[in-house]
């Protein structure tokens, strides 16, 4: 009787155990009980400099009482994050104060990797900035120093980071950072995060683009924007992409002009991260549409922008973001850890999606965004039909020329290898993609449709089916690491095929169109579009190239590109 009562206790125990633990208020870096088969990740990351020279009304104090507010929203609703040090900050201590007091379970301190003028003296240099800090490519990152003042820029943080706090940081981001520096970080001090912009054309004189989409990837040795293909030629530091770009709006804003705007979850923006339509929007998407591998998203915001600006984007976003952590829709994570979970769930870049199902609003646009090691591809529904908006290969040994020689501009451009671009090779009124077409009753017409279904036959692809109201039948696509595969199913006709369109006077990438292949050359580096089934052709009408099936079906090679 004495072993049934112990035994009854110990079962009333556990079960009280068990509810309080769902009672009890959730803080930093809650994760579910049990993780969701697809992971839905937010890192909170604000980044902080000392001053700002480009509006003398923002003051170091104004600066400074922007983190305070920060600090104090994301208390409010017990979230953790990641605050990311520029090296002047770093060395002010009401910041070192500030960060100090932070509980270590839940917050991270990290680098931010912009270079001040306070970091260049102290590693012997001369400074050659118009103020302290200057946000030219060739003056406030690492871009514009060689490899051996690189490293002492990174000693002297990293020295000074571990006075401070006693460790050195594990995550180190920065709107961009040279494959050189990555790295020496790694390699030294061992750093296990880093991010960098979303992609973008021309913002602010930085130009990142037909890049792995969202999530996170390895990158090259020698080129730090570049996914690697195999393990022993990638730098084993994820780099996250930041910002949390709108997935259908933000590719070909600014259309037809050198620099796009900007829609992301940026708080300070009126369309975007500051606008709760948007975000709950955005947000309803990132946790409950389909997802291959893991979502990520980062929230957050430079201080630079002040809190006056940045205030009512945080007051939506921050208890929208808790939650979702309570309901266990998100992880919550700071960069360390997401990290450290990446480095151990993949020993080189994953394949992984986004993809939208509903857009805001009365708007019928879809999109899907597939990447892998090897690739990135752009889906977009509009009106009814479907438009292959953006393709771009991977390739490890397309090197940067930032990785080891100095920018000499106050620019800075990063590329991958363009198949198809619909925001480079578009103008307002001529819109380039890859689209769908039939013969039907001897005319040409793009097919039409319904709403894309989006399924995972596998852990590592997506399967899309599209189901057509021009004739009956379906559009059967399927995006694995390597492959993008199409098949139409119908009796109606088997007479269909792509045509890819670009803008009047597009300088375009291919030099040859063959039956199997198109031979292309990007800067100086030639490549190749292959279709293992399926042909390429000039078709004489204005489109660059058309694809047509093979035995009704078309499967592209995007993993052999030479």
């Amino acid at each position: 009787m004495k072993n049934y009562s112990n035994i009854f206790l110990i079962i009333i125990a556990g079960i009280f155990c068990i509810c309080i633990s769902g009672w009890l208020p959730s803080y930093g870096q809650t994760t579910p009980a049990k993780e969701p088969s697809t992971p839905r990740i937010v890192n909170i990351v604000n980044f902080i400099r000392l001053l700002e020279p480009r509006d003398p009304a923002i003051t170091e104090d104004v600066l400074y009482q922007t983190v305070v507010k920060q600090v104090e929203i994301m208390k409010k609703y017990k979230l953790g994050g990641t605050f990311l040090l520029q090296y002047d900050a770093l060395m002010n201590p009401r910041y070192q104060k500030l960060l100090k007091a932070l509980p270590r379970d839940s917050f991270e301190i990290g680098a931010w990797w912009e270079i001040p003028q306070p970091q260049v003296e102290k590693a012997g240099m001369k400074w050659r900035g118009r103020y302290p800090w200057d946000w030219r490519a060739n003056i406030g990152f690492s871009t514009g120093y060689t490899p051996k003042e690189r490293e002492k820029l990174i000693d002297v943080y990293m020295t000074d980071f571990k006075k401070i706090f006693g460790y050195y940081p594990k995550s180190v981001a920065s709107w961009f950072i040279d494959s050189y520096s990555l790295e020496y970080m790694y390699q030294k001090y061992h750093i296990v995060a880093s991010a960098n912009c979303k992609d973008q054309y021309g913002t602010d004189g930085y130009t990142l683009w037909g890049g792995y989409w969202n999530q996170a990837y390895y990158p090259s040795k020698i080129n730090s924007y570049m996914p690697a293909q195999n393990a022993v030629n990638q730098i084993p530091v994820p780099i996250f992409r930041m910002l949390g770009s709108d997935p259908i709006r933000q590719y070909d804003n600014g259309l037809g002009t050198t620099r796009q705007g900007v829609v992301t979850l940026e708080p300070v923006y009126k369309f975007g991260g500051g606008d709760a339509d948007w975000v709950n929007w955005f947000f309803k998407s990132f946790t409950d549409d389909k997802a291959l591998g893991f979502n990520y998203t980062q929230a957050g915001q430079e201080n630079s922008f002040t809190w006056d600006a940045m205030a009512k984007g945080f007051e939506i976003q921050m208890p929208l973001i808790a939650r979702l952590r309570d309901e266990h829709k998100i992880r919550l994570e700071t960069m360390e850890t997401s990290g450290r979970w990446f480095k151990k769930q993949y020993k080189v870049t994953p394949s992984t999606s986004f993809t939208v199902s509903h857009d805001l609003g009365e708007s019928d646009l879809k999109t899907v965004w597939f990447n892998s090691r090897f690739y990135r591809v752009n889906l977009l529904w509009e009106k009814g039909n479907l438009r292959i908006r953006d393709l771009h290969l991977f390739d490890e040994n397309f090197p940067s020329v930032y990785t080891k020689q100095v920018a000499t501009s106050n620019e800075c451009t990063f590329f991958t290898l363009p198949v198809i671009d619909g925001y480079i090779w578009s103008k307002p009124d001529q819109i380039a993609g890859l689209r769908l077409k039939a013969l039907i009753n001897g005319d040409e017409v793009l097919l039409v449709g319904k709403d894309p279904v989006y399924t995972h036959p596998t852990s590592g692809s997506l399967h899309i089916s599209w189901p057509l109201t021009t004739i009956k039948g379906t559009l059967e696509i399927d995006l694995n690491e390597k492959q993008l595969s199409m098949k139409l199913v119908s009796a109606q006709t088997n007479n269909w095929y792509f045509d890819m369109t670009t803008a009047a006077g597009t300088k375009l990438p291919f030099e040859t169109v063959s039956d199997k292949q198109i031979n292309c050359r990007f800067e100086e580096t030639p490549y190749a579009f292959k279709a293992i089934k399926g042909t390429f052709s000039e078709p004489g009408n204005g489109a660059a190239f058309r694809l047509k099936p093979q035995g009704n079906n078309i499967v592209l090679d995007l993993s052999s590109i030479k």
